[in-house]
């Protein structure tokens, strides 16, 4: 039923993205803009508070409580599960903004600061630092450990309608709880399909930089098609397999693409420019997380923090039922430490790099890194690495990473829109995921070629605000259900108290 209804639903949306990608686009900014505006307060306090949420539980009496039984033990390593985090958390979007996004606000910065000079420079990084860090993985944070508690501590399905039982009860499986499935495969679906079309375009991008590949529909296609029969082999190997060893070879291409660039950028301005921005991020971060501009009027808030806050709920099922599926037998502690500060950290260390040496290039070297990001983003990194030494060597790194980042994320997404459609199980069949999978690969074809890519990529973040209502509700959830595992393991220590107190007196 929630296959047949979610595929039924975003079908429809497609075919109108279609047939009128014009009239689609518009309607779905205008919805966007109404949310953002009206409901702006919304986003930035729920978001706050999902962090502080976590931060709390982390550190309370429920923070030994294990994701599983509690003789289970993790099923992958550290360094296994941090790579498998990082890929399909943001990776790609990483890659992408490194260097947008720190020139755009230099160039473009928040209200009351004037653009190029000190400040903006030193304020472009903090926002980086805001918008990819702590916030978003305390968004994951919240899904995916419910779903993981519930899931391997309850035994209960693998679906987001399973972390409202303490609330729904029985109802889980009604009406209730197969609509918020629903809306999680159809932003799952929506937010996937949005990912290939603009990843093609960035891969397409990067090749034509490189070796002068036209940009045109044909060889996006093309790459479209080769990339899915990628990550369709991958996601046929298993999570044990596929998904594991490409999470490796990304971290791996990570971490190589970003110490050369370390190493061949201004690196003693580099680890300046991290230092300088943690404090600044750390110093501003209540500041920045409540910041709008009501006497202002300004649109800058709602174009890229509330846009970014929007985004990440709405890829929040996605992410948040993968993250719960690689960690189990972690504890509550363990894990919300880890998956909020590891990522957070490796974003940081990313903007500081690509985004400090593309600012320092613009600042001191007076290349037109400004103008490259103007006319094409998807150009933006690739044109940084030119001005450094081996610039054609890191540019290849740069592009094989865009890949198998683009390839992890579509192997993840169609595994957890199996686990979705497929009762909540652990590991969906072949069939299911590789139906998800061509599905999503025609969508993205039809959409680039009518046009409609950015109207699905508004439609799917309008779909946040119900949601984020279900993630506050689910928080409560996840509440009751500690308290009540509290109390149960309170009278089970007083009844074995109360035994060892009787043989005590027999004795």
């Amino acid at each position: 039923m929630t296959f047949i209804i979610s595929l039924s639903i975003v079908l429809i949306i497609v075919l109108f993205g279609v047939f009128s990608p014009e009239l689609f686009a518009n309607a779905a900014n205008y919805v966007l803009h109404i949310t953002t505006t009206n409901f702006g307060w919304f986003y930035l306090i729920v978001t706050f508070g999902f962090l502080l949420f976590c931060i709390f539980l982390a550190f309370s009496k429920y923070g030994k409580i294990p994701l599983g039984q509690d003789d289970d033990e993790p099923e992958y390593s550290l360094p296994t599960w941090f790579a498998m985090l990082f890929s399909a958390g943001m990776g790609i979007g990483l890659v992408f903004w490194g260097v947008a996004e720190p020139v755009s606000h230099y160039f473009a910065p928040p209200a009351g600061i004037t653009g190029q000079t000190t400040e903006a420079a030193q304020t472009a990084l903090r926002y980086a630092f805001f918008h990819w860090g702590l916030h978003p993985w305390g968004i994951y944070a919240v899904i995916a450990l419910s779903l993981a508690y519930f899931q391997f501590r309850k035994g209960a399905k693998g679906l987001i309608s399973s972390t409202f039982a303490p609330l729904l009860g029985g109802q889980t499986n009604g009406p209730i709880g197969k609509a918020i499935d629903i809306l999680a495969v159809i932003a799952t679906a929506f937010g996937v399909a949005t990912s290939l079309g603009l990843g093609t375009l960035q891969i397409n991008g990067g090749l034509s930089h490189l070796f002068g590949l036209p940009s045109n529909t044909f060889v996006q296609i093309t790459i479209i098609a080769i990339i899915t029969v990628l990550f369709l082999l991958s996601a046929t190997t298993g999570l044990d397999k596929g998904i594991k060893l490409l999470s490796n070879t990304n971290l791996f291409l990570a971490m190589a693409l970003l110490f050369l660039t370390l190493v061949f950028g201004p690196t003693s301005f580099l680890f300046d420019t991290f230092t300088s921005t943690l404090g600044s991020y750390l110093n501003n971060l209540i500041s920045m997380s409540l910041r709008l501009t009501p006497f202002t009027q300004g649109n800058w808030v709602a174009n890229w923090t509330l846009f970014y806050w929007s985004w990440w709920i709405a890829w929040a099922p996605f992410v948040g039922m993968f993250i719960a599926r690689v960690s189990k037998g972690r504890t509550i502690k363990e894990f919300v430490i880890c998956v909020m500060l590891v990522p957070s950290l490796l974003s940081f260390i990313w903007f500081s790099v690509f985004g400090g040496t593309a600012l320092h290039l613009e600042i001191f070297d007076r290349a037109p890194i400004g103008e490259a990001v103007q006319r094409d983003i998807s150009t933006a990194l690739f044109f940084t690495l030119e001005h450094l030494p081996m610039g054609f060597v890191l540019a290849i790194v740069a592009t094989l990473l865009i890949i198998t980042f683009f390839i992890t994320s579509a192997d993840s997404a169609i595994f957890v829109l199996g686990m979705l459609s497929s009762d909540g199980k652990l590991n969906p069949s072949n069939r299911v995921k590789i139906t998800w999978g061509i599905l999503q690969s025609s969508i993205a074809v039809v959409l680039l070629l009518s046009g409609g890519l950015e109207g699905l990529q508004t439609a799917s973040i309008v779909a946040a605000l119900p949601f984020a209502i279900i993630m506050v509700l689910m928080c409560y959830s996840l509440l009751l259900a500690l308290g009540e595992e509290e109390r149960q393991a309170k009278k089970k220590r007083k009844a074995q108290q109360r035994k060892l107190e009787k043989l005590l007196e027999q004795l």
